[in-house]
């Protein structure tokens, strides 16, 4: 049995799976896995509040109902900001 084939992602965000270990993300045509040992203010998060993510001036993203704010270079390049929040 084979799988059919994705359909094209027609959102520039999107949280397009969630595990225990941590979720991924949509962004602008790429997507990232954020752990949640790197980004500790999702991990106790509902999936309505991981889902609940708005883009803002096309690289800025923003969690309303947990009062996180991180940016898309933040995801592209991880190297450059090696703290990890405790």
């Amino acid at each position: 049995m084979k799988s059919s084939k994705r359909g094209q992602n027609t959102s520039d965000l999107e949280v397009t799976n969630i595990s225990q270990h941590g979720f991924w993300l949509w962004l602008n045509g790429t997507e990232y896995f954020l752990p949640f040992a790197r980004f500790p203010w999702f991990k106790d998060a509902t999936i309505a509040e991981i889902t609940d993510v708005e883009l803002l001036h096309g690289h800025h993203l923003h969690w309303p109902r947990l009062d996180v704010d991180l940016s898309a270079e933040m995801l592209q390049d991880p190297t450059k900001y090696p703290l990890v929040s405790k």
